[in-house]
């Protein structure tokens, strides 16, 4: 197979982009260092479809994230891909909280996502009798999602029209050619090495993406690359079926470093609550849950589930984000960038791909070919 198209990374962003190419173009490669597609961040968060509420206006992220819900559930319906509309509720605990979600209603409304409703004590209480608030945001565009079989969708459709998936291969840098092609080189589990020359990269690398872009060249801390890994713990609710019905979440935390320990579902009816927000500085990739973070998510979550003890917490998971901002930092957006300005015409980097990333998928995978397209 001639190889005109490299894509790095087969998290849910990698395999939408490959599914959405592979429909026009030949000779796609994906590249993923784990044995299996979808096994760091596409795996490890709330699988959550959002509704484009919090982000800037006008930024990549309300966009692509307002289009991929509405790209989401149309698909998850043809493809018998699992999921829920559940609707969440935004709840205010303190009567202060109240006009944050005022804001938060006009800031949804300015960026398209479907109009959310202000609930009071009496509404909540007869939705959600285990939620206590004094006002809550409903959002009816709000659901759930199987995460991995929406990726195994992707990979599928990614294969059938061609593309190829090769696990367990790192790519430790990219070379510029003099043909205006990219040399690719790749690293493998038993130590050999191999290299090989593609058009087009597309990079989807997650946690590793900046690394990959500065491989090339790119000064990632002048062009405002550079990633900053925030861990995110869960613990799961000792709870019987129904105790909620809709996700619950409190108003978010200042510059979106994460949206407060909110109550999730599965699709199974399994609460979850998490993530909360741990600045990594050395990078670790720690996906362990500490024991002792549950007083913490405990008092977090009475706040608006009173009726919950302690004991019922368990430890569940953990995520890593790959944040453009730390500790300090304004809130930042997704970067989709082609390259051409910097001097890697046929270089695409995606960095910053954390939530909605998942939301978003099909729509980031529509922007990408779009790209690609002006420059074919």
């Amino acid at each position: 197979m001639e190889i005109t198209t490299t894509i790095v990374g087969a998290g849910v962003v990698g395999l939408a982009v490959a599914a959405e190419l592979s429909k026009t173009r030949k000779g796609i490669l994906i590249l993923e260092r784990n044995p299996s597609f979808g096994q760091e961040t596409s795996s490890r968060n709330s699988e959550v479809i959002h509704a484009g509420i919090y982000y800037a206006r006008d930024s990549l992220k309300a966009r692509l994230c307002v289009e991929g819900n509405r790209l989401l559930y149309p698909l998850c319906e043809q493809h018998r891909i699992p999921h829920r509309r559940c609707g969440k509720l935004i709840v205010a605990t303190e009567k202060d909280e109240e006009a944050i979600l005022a804001t938060i209603q006009d800031h949804a409304r300015e960026n398209g996502a479907e109009a959310l409703e202000l609930l009071s004590a009496r509404q909540i209480k007869a939705l959600e009798p285990n939620v206590k608030a004094c006002a809550a945001l409903f959002s009816p565009s709000t659901g759930i999602i199987h995460s991995h079989r929406l990726m195994r969708h992707y990979a599928a459709r990614a294969n059938k029209n061609g593309a190829r998936f090769v696990p367990q291969t790192t790519v430790s840098r990219v070379e510029k050619q003099d043909d205006g092609r990219y040399q690719v080189h790749v690293a493998y589990p038993d130590g050999q090495t191999d290299a090989f020359a593609s058009r087009w990269i597309i990079n989807c690398a997650g946690l590793e993406s900046d690394r990959l872009a500065e491989s090339m060249g790119i000064d990632i801390d002048a062009c405002g690359y550079r990633l900053h890994y925030w861990k995110g713990e869960y613990f799961s609710l000792d709870a019987p079926p129904e105790f909620i019905r809709h996700l619950v979440y409190p108003v978010p935390q200042a510059n979106h470093v994460g949206l407060g320990v909110h109550a999730t579902l599965d699709l199974s009816g399994r609460v979850k609550f998490g993530p909360n927000a741990t600045y990594l500085p050395d990078r670790d990739l720690d996906y362990s849950v500490n024991p002792a973070a549950r007083q913490s998510f405990y008092e977090a979550v009475c706040r608006y589930l009173p009726g919950i003890a302690v004991d019922q917490l368990h430890p569940e998971m953990t995520g890593i984000r790959p944040k453009l901002q730390k500790p300090g930092d304004p809130a930042r957006d997704f970067i989709i960038a082609e390259e051409s300005s910097k001097g890697f015409p046929g270089v695409i980097n995606l960095i910053g791909i954390e939530s909605p990333g998942l939301t978003a998928s099909p729509a980031i995978a529509r922007h990408v070919a779009a790209l690609v397209a002006e420059r074919a």
